[in-house]
């Protein structure tokens, strides 16, 4: 097989810039370690990050196809493979096929105890990992479209580790956390749609950076704040709030408001905002960091 074709593949895939794929199981990390049953197990947690990835990938073919006709007329992404014509709709259809039956796959081994339920929890967002790519077609702020995807990260994972949702098994600290993710969603993906504000426009499509305008990085510092908020309480309320947890908790929280405020800034090139992602990566990280330490607590 032609190495370029492969990495037309990985393109796709968006696996080439594992940031990408990092950053949606940090929220499931979240989930598995902020429930009052941990630390999970090692092949539960196995589990949830191959469905997560293949979730990840389906969900980057499943834009593509949509954004097709559009990504060629963006700078930023004009050269991924459906849009310059290296891979073409079939191809992209069996991978986006392959990677929903890996994700299946991995939902039908997880434990007995709340397989029905993980299996109901992605099926119910299934809609919204294929109904994203359009939102900004028909939607001011498509990055709520996103981040409610996003939400089920954390759901999906705590309902595998702790059997449930409700009651003892979710309650305030569930709640608390799925917050958390949306927010921080919410967030960067507003961030990154800052990059292609020009392009959106031109092209007449919606985002939440458009939608925001000059109240954007205010908006983003907020979500930030949301973010760390919320997973504080959610560790206070599991009485697991010790210096271990404050102290990566406090440099990430000090450090997503000096990226929101560095938005600011009227000349920022395009790749900043790339940046930005990328940084988040790590400070996400942070956090679940930070929520991995409270265990000690």
């Amino acid at each position: 097989m032609a190495p370029g074709r492969v990495q037309a593949w990985l393109e796709l895939l968006r696996w080439h810039k594992p940031s990408g794929r990092l950053i949606l199981l940090i929220p499931a990390g979240w989930a598995l370690w902020m429930g009052p049953a941990v630390p999970p197990p090692a092949l539960l947690v196995g589990w949830i990050v191959l469905g997560g990835l293949a979730v990840s990938g389906a969900g980057c073919v499943a834009n593509d196809l949509w954004d097709r006709r559009i990504d060629p007329l963006v700078a930023r992404t004009r050269h991924r493979p459906l849009a310059d014509g290296r891979l073409g709709v079939g191809t992209a259809t069996v991978l986006l096929v392959l990677c929903l039956v890996v994700a299946l796959a991995a939902l039908l081994a997880l434990p007995p105890a709340s397989r029905v339920l993980c299996v109901g929890l992605a099926l119910a967002t299934l809609p919204l990992v294929l109904l994203y790519p359009s939102a900004k077609r028909w939607f001011a702020y498509p990055q709520l479209v996103l981040a409610l995807c996003w939400g089920f990260a954390v759901l999906i994972p705590w309902a595998a580790a702790q059997g449930g949702l409700q009651g003892a098994q979710g309650g305030w600290p569930l709640l608390l956390t799925w917050l958390a993710a949306v927010s921080w969603t919410f967030g960067f993906d507003t961030v990154y749609a800052m990059s292609d504000r020009d392009d959106d426009r031109r092209l007449g499509v919606r985002s939440s950076a458009l939608s925001l305008g000059i109240q954007a990085p205010l908006a983003v510092a907020l979500c930030y704040g949301l973010t760390c908020a919320a997973l504080a309480l959610a560790v206070l309320l599991q009485g697991r709030a010790g210096l271990p947890f404050w102290l990566p908790w406090a440099a990430a929280a000090l450090a997503m408001q000096q990226q929101a405020g560095r938005l600011r800034r009227p000349d920022l090139p395009r790749s900043a905002y790339g940046r930005h992602f990328a940084v988040q990566v790590w400070l996400g990280g942070l956090l679940l960091l930070a929520v991995i330490l409270s265990t000690s607590a």
